[in-house]
């Protein structure tokens, strides 16, 4: 049965699935999954602090993880991440506003430091009292998010047989409808979110790096993974590909998740490759527009009033921040010397934590870059996203460490 009829006979139309999946979960301002409450890096939240003293921010409370690139999810007054250290991944549980040790759990794993210093890539996903982690290796968990008790766990690369990525498996787990799908294979797998049982899988060759991303087209709920050569969009009920548009990138690096937005899906990637928008239909994407001026390695841009702010450029280049339109790929500004590093958004302002850690807070504009708070925060290299969840801003360096500031008005 198509899965759009099965889900009117439930009395639900794909878009109410969606909206379901997009906001389950979210209290107050929590973030509870990767890129948020929408999937889209923005934030909820209102009536924080985008300006703080020359002497800058309140930090909260400071951690050390261990090695790693993973984002933080949070949600029930707790904080969740994950780091490397010592042969070992471990996934993290904080109490969110004073930075307490809940629960931690470890597992033997490989340091992974190809041509970069290794670690966890990928971020962890809250979903109705139960956290969801995926290692670089293969190794799914099912947590109760509370106290860190393992309700299942499986090695989904022993089990299915798909081949690892030169950089191992990352993204973060999808809940969509009683189904955990992980960018495994080409074109990912999904378990029984209740017990970790394989419900499907696909073909045996290199996953990408995104998260899958669940979207509406047509009235069709769909799934959209990206991999070695190809972004797809597949069913989420058996796995079936729906469609794909090839995109080689050096080294099959297709990590930043798609932006959908008014049946255009937008995708960038690095080294060189650059940028294009597809009109979506029921066949396969036709290429709207290709440019160059958008080379995105590794966290996908933000979307706002038409216009698209994020990251151009690699590691390996001194990369900087650029504002383009959605529509036609005309870049309205760029600037310069940010590094890899990443942005997230809320209330119309811009919230980047540059590669060398400076956190800038700055609106949301085409007419330029124009920061209204900025500090030094951190050392080392910073590839993951803030977080803004309560009031409170999660920021942290390949390195494992950890700084929350603190953007709560008094």
């Amino acid at each position: 049965m198509h899965f759009k009829h099965s889900l009117l006979l439930m009395g639900l139309r794909p878009s109410m699935v969606l909206l379901t999946v997009l906001c389950a979960a979210v209290q107050a301002a929590d973030w509870s999954q990767w890129r948020g409450p929408g999937r889209t890096g923005i934030s909820v939240e209102k009536g924080w602090l985008e300006q703080w003293p020359a002497a800058g921010p309140a930090i909260a409370w400071r951690a050390a993880v261990g090695l790693g690139a993973s984002s933080f999810v949070v949600g029930d007054g707790r904080v969740f991440t994950m780091g490397h250290a010592d042969g070992q991944d471990t996934v993290f549980c904080f109490e969110a506003v004073s930075g307490k040790p809940i629960w931690k759990h470890s597992y033997p794993a490989e340091l992974g430091d190809k041509f970069f210093e290794g670690g966890t890539t990928g971020t962890p996903t809250l979903d109705g009292g139960r956290l969801y982690a995926l290692s670089r290796w293969g190794d799914a968990f099912c947590f109760e998010a509370a106290t860190g008790k393992i309700i299942w766990s499986v090695n989904v690369q022993k089990e299915t047989g798909s081949p690892v990525p030169d950089w191992g498996f990352t993204g973060a787990p999808l809940v969509l409808d009683g189904r955990l799908i992980l960018n495994v294979g080409e074109a990912g797998l999904a378990l029984a979110k209740a017990t970790g049982k394989l419900l499907w899988k696909s073909a045996d060759k290199n996953a990408g790096y995104s998260t899958p991303l669940p979207v509406e087209i047509d009235g069709r709920l769909l799934v959209l993974l990206g991999s070695s050569k190809s972004y797809l969009a597949v069913n989420p009920v058996d796995g079936k590909e729906v469609w794909r548009a090839p995109w080689v990138t050096e080294y099959g690096v297709n990590a930043a998740d798609p932006i959908v937005s008014g049946g255009k899906m937008f995708v960038s990637t690095g080294y060189g490759k650059g940028a294009a928008l597809f009109a979506l239909s029921a066949g396969a994407p036709e290429e709207v527009w290709r440019a160059r001026a958008f080379r995105t390695q590794l966290n996908a841009a933000v979307l706002h009033d038409g216009h698209l702010y994020g990251v151009d450029g690699d590691t390996t280049s001194i990369g900087g921040i650029k504002c383009l339109e959605f529509a036609t790929g005309t870049e309205k500004w760029a600037h310069k010397d940010f590094r890899t590093g990443a942005l997230s958004m809320a209330d119309g302002r811009l919230i980047a934590l540059s590669g060398t850690g400076t956190l800038m807070i700055a609106p949301a504009s085409p007419t330029g870059f124009s920061p209204t708070a900025s500090a030094k925060i951190l050392d080392g290299k910073c590839w993951a996203a803030p977080v803004l969840a309560n009031g409170l801003i999660y920021c942290r360096n390949t390195s494992g460490n950890i700084v929350v500031v603190d953007a709560r008005k008094k």
